[in-house]
């Protein structure tokens, strides 16, 4: 780690562009790639203080731009030519590490030869150890109770780790973290440059600061860069009726898609079906659902073929969502904090921001509780309740088709392309979002298209070769 400024917060810039900063111009080809050119606040704010070494702790929302802030600092000071692990980043869940990889990754890209390790739970763990003893990665994004597994098999080695980054630290300390962090710190050089991000500040988070980190500059940004208001609406509902109150909601204001949380993991799956009962393309996503499920969940809702995702908060932590219409509490969090991560999700872009509140008389409390931290009188209406027995919802626009081929098959999004328009007959314009993975890929089809595509993708070929394809 180089030496600490002096003074860090003098390291707080006035920069507004990434040319502005002294950053290693292999990182300009990542971020062309996401077509960055004006930092955000948290990245003006953070980035002069993480090139120079520095440790920082910063809280800032989801959407800030935060994982390019510490994606970029952590890349900065890697040296690609030295085959050992130099950052890593911790996590609270499989989704979020998966995303942060990925981020990580392309920002990475024109970084020759590096290797880049996403390391969760969930997943076998003889690929993994076969991986990092054939050579180390540079970069590892895991999940601490992973991470601490490896370390306890001797599978990872941190002695020579440059940066460390605690990635929404306040939700992996309410996850019950705190005890694989500290192992895992312990097994770090006392000169790493240390990072952590937590959407809030409580007492254990500057517990934690104060142990593990060196002089930081603290950083805060109240909101996402251009995050429009969010029109939040509380309704007053009795726990008999409150399906049929979501429900109403729903075909309201008719949102492309939705998020409604629920937290009870069984809750989610009885609202999911309830929904779907009803004509909602609605899927269930928690902790207890088998990975391959949850990607599926997660492909379905990022390809707008599930427009109403039904999540546990832990489950939808690190979503890679964009564009959410609408966040809808099935039940009120117990504390106001949660309640703020959840409707963060919306009202994002510059858009609007929608946030609907079913609330039993028993949830009262709670509401009395956000309305006093936000200092404003709630919005309360009286929600219009769906007959539960006549309702025929919409269904989403789009569909999912299954391919059981993928990247070690060499399958790319143009090959299924090129089967869909040339033999199946389909119109590039009836194609969605195609996301291809190791052994499997998945292609979203305009509805009114989806048997057709089927038929003809299961009769015919896929760059020559038949595949098993199926409706998901």
């Amino acid at each position: 780690m180089t030496e600490p400024t002096p003074d860090s917060a003098a390291l707080e810039a006035s920069a507004v562009e990434f040319t502005d900063l002294a950053l290693d111009a292999a990182l300009f080809q990542g971020l062309d790639a996401f077509g960055h050119v004006r930092m955000t606040p948290i990245q003006a704010r953070s980035l002069p203080a993480l090139l120079a070494g520095c440790d920082v702790i910063a809280q800032a929302p989801t959407g800030s731009g935060k994982t390019a802030a510490f994606g970029l600092g952590l890349l900065h000071r890697l040296d690609a030519s030295q085959t050992r692990l130099q950052a890593l980043v911790l996590c609270p869940t499989r989704e979020l590490a998966d995303q942060v990889g990925k981020h990580v990754r392309r920002l990475a890209t024109g970084i020759a030869n590096l290797k880049l390790m996403t390391l969760t739970g969930g997943t076998a763990l003889g690929p993994q150890l076969a991986s990092l003893a054939q050579h180390p990665p540079h970069v590892v994004v895991g999940t601490p109770g992973r991470v601490q597994e490896l370390l306890r098999k001797r599978a990872l080695d941190l002695r020579g780790l440059r940066t460390l980054v605690l990635d929404e630290a306040d939700r992996m300390l309410d996850m019950g973290f705190e005890e694989q962090i500290r192992e895992i710190l312990k097994a770090t050089p006392k000169a790493r440059q240390t990072l952590l991000f937590s959407a809030t500040w409580p007492d254990a988070i500057r517990e934690l600061a104060r142990k593990s980190m060196r002089d930081p500059l603290e950083v805060s940004v109240a909101e996402a860069a251009g995050q429009a208001p969010i029109e939040q609406h509380f309704f007053e509902v009795e726990p008999a009726q409150k399906l049929a109150a979501l429900a109403g909601l729903l075909l309201q204001h008719n949102p492309e898609s939705a998020v409604v949380f629920c937290n009870m993991r069984r809750d989610a799956d009885e609202v999911a079906a309830s929904l779907a009962h009803l004509g909602f393309s609605a899927a269930a996503l928690h902790g207890d659902m088998e990975q391959r499920d949850r990607d599926e969940v997660l492909v379905r809702f990022g390809n707008r073929s599930c427009n109403v995702l039904v999540a546990s908060d832990v489950a939808a932590r690190g979503l890679d969502i964009h564009d959410l219409g609408a966040v809808v509490n099935y039940e009120l969090p117990s504390d106001a904090d949660s309640y703020l991560h959840r409707i963060g999700r919306t009202g994002r872009a510059g858009r609007a921001g929608l946030a609907l509140s079913l609330v039993a008389p028993r949830e009262m409390p709670r509401a009395l509780q956000l309305e006093q931290q936000q200092g404003t009188t709630l919005r309360w209406g009286r929600a219009p309740l769906a007959n539960l027995r006549a309702c025929q919802a919409p269904a989403a626009a789009m569909a999912t088709l299954r391919i059981d081929a993928g990247r070690s098959d060499k399958l790319r999004p143009g090959d299924i392309v090129g089967a869909l328009t040339g033999e199946a007959g389909l119109k590039a314009d009836a194609i969605g979002k195609i996301d291809v993975f190791a052994t499997r890929s998945y292609v979203a089809i305009a509805r009114g298209q989806l048997e057709r595509a089927l038929s003809r993708l299961q009769a015919g070929r896929i760059k020559g070769r038949n595949f098993r394809v199926r409706r998901l």
